[in-house]
């Protein structure tokens, strides 16, 4: 469609929300009205395109699944709180403990940003919509229809059950003969199209919507967090769909990529759904990062300290992302030059981590801080993120590995970096960006802060 030229004079133009101007009854206006304009009633509610819509779906619906993925950690916890417990069998309990890390992983973490990024980047950018609206509503279509059909196994018994990791042989149809696998190769695969599709909306977005005048080095932190995170998954995310459409041949057609008896490699499992993993920490916890660079600085009453240092960490993080999968195979009896290739990536990868939280420091210290609930909630990521942090690249020294795998330090390591990377900058963020959403306050007193509303920062 031709843009609509606005340089005729005395014209009488009408305001269409979200669009612009347009000339009263001309074809443009009707063109415009239909591509950008909800239909009332529930036809509307279910097709609309609309960003804002979209983002607060996102942020709803996968906050019920950070609800639904407590409760199970919650059963897990009552199970294991005496010995010999028989809360849960141990098929129920593999069940939940894999239905857990799935949720917070896969059903969390990513759609909770992808609610933020859906909702503010056009904003940010000034462009009255991301660049493929039809595009970013199947997104969001296919997440949620997933995530039903990965929960709608458990009824019936038959939830994915060999860990979040799913590590064959295991999860072979040799050991594992039921359905449960397949229920989650499918589902992953369903999540890998919504993940990747809303991962190219984001980039085109950025570079083709953004307002004129607008460089790129100009834009919101939160934009640089998204924008490196959407890059990684189009790299990252068909690695692990791979992973699963080959298991899923195996055990449906009959092939023998992970089968051992038949030449198979089960080592090949693990490379490829690590190669995904661990860049997919690091989009997990880049836009979580960007939402704090741009938030905090509000509270602290000061612009971010190292505007383009904290930019170019958050790109360096992920580039070396891709390079530090192996340190979750050290166990594996890899060669001993590929260990100590990546143990030192493991630990190089900590110093554009440190850039971003001297950056914050900075700021919180060069500032006139208000402590309210938002700004809690980031301080409190700050030091959450340095625990994480420091706990993982303890686990880059290869010796120590070899002693720590499988214990609970790692299972502390990971909650430490998800919890605190992920869940305490959403909690702020939503703190931060709820008068934006709905126009109106959170209660501070509900977040456990009683402060004078006259000095909130303006």
């Amino acid at each position: 469609m031709k843009d609509v030229d606005q340089s005729t004079p005395d014209v009488s133009l009408s305001r269409i929300p979200e669009v612009g101007f347009a000339p009263i009854g001309s074809p443009a206006e009707r063109r415009l009205a239909e591509l950008w304009e909800s239909a009332p009633g529930w036809r509307g509610w279910l097709s609309t395109v609309d960003h804002k819509t979209i983002g607060m779906r996102y942020l709803v619906t996968a906050f019920i699944f950070l609800l639904m993925g407590g409760v199970e950690a919650l059963i897990m916890r009552l199970q294991l709180a005496r010995p010999d417990q028989t809360l849960l069998t141990p098929e129920q309990y593999s069940q939940l403990f894999t239905m857990h890390g799935v949720t917070m992983i896969f059903l969390y973490s990513l759609p909770i940003l992808s609610g933020f990024s859906n909702y503010l980047w056009p904003l940010m950018l000034g462009s009255r919509d991301m660049a493929f609206p039809r595009l970013n509503a199947l997104s969001y279509w296919i997440f949620l229809f997933a995530g039903i059909f990965l929960y709608a196994s458990f009824p019936l018994g038959e939830a994915p059950n060999a860990g979040w990791f799913n590590y064959v042989p295991f999860a072979g149809l040799e050991y594992n003969t039921g359905p449960n696998i397949d229920v989650y190769a499918l589902g992953m695969v369903l999540l890998g199209i919504s993940t990747t599709v809303g991962a190219i909306n984001f980039i085109v977005t950025l570079f083709r919507m953004r307002a004129p005048g607008m460089s790129i080095d100009r834009v919101p932190i939160l934009v640089w967090g998204t924008l490196t995170a959407s890059v990684a998954n189009i790299f990252a995310v068909p690695s692990v769909s791979l992973a699963f459409f080959l298991l899923w041949l195996d055990r449906q057609v009959g092939t023998h990529f992970f089968d051992v008896l038949n030449g198979g490699k089960p080592l090949l499992w693990q490379h490829l759904f690590w190669m995904f993993g661990h860049p997919w920490v690091y989009a997990v916890v880049l836009p979580a990062m960007g939402i704090v660079s741009d938030a905090l600085p509000t509270f602290c009453r000061r612009p971010l300290v190292g505007y383009s240092a904290v930019a170019l960490s958050t790109m360096a993080t992920m580039l070396l992302g891709f390079g530090v999968w192996i340190h979750h195979m050290f166990a594996t009896g890899l060669p001993t030059l590929a260990l100590s290739f990546f143990s030192a990536a493991s630990m190089v990868i900590s110093i554009p981590s440190a850039v971003a939280v001297f950056a914050w420091l900075a700021t919180i210290w060069l500032g006139r801080p208000v402590f309210n609930t938002p700004f809690l909630f980031f301080a409190g990521f700050v030091i959450l993120f340095v625990i994480g942090g420091l706990s993982g690249v303890m686990t880059a020294a290869v010796p120590l590995d070899l002693q720590l795998n499988e214990t609970y330090f790692i299972v502390a390591h990971l909650h430490y970096v998800l919890l605190g990377i992920n869940v305490f900058p959403v909690v702020g963020g939503i703190y931060y960006w709820f008068p934006k959403f709905f126009g109106r306050m959170m209660n501070e007193a509900l977040g456990g802060c009683r402060i004078n509303r006259a000095s909130l920062p303006t």
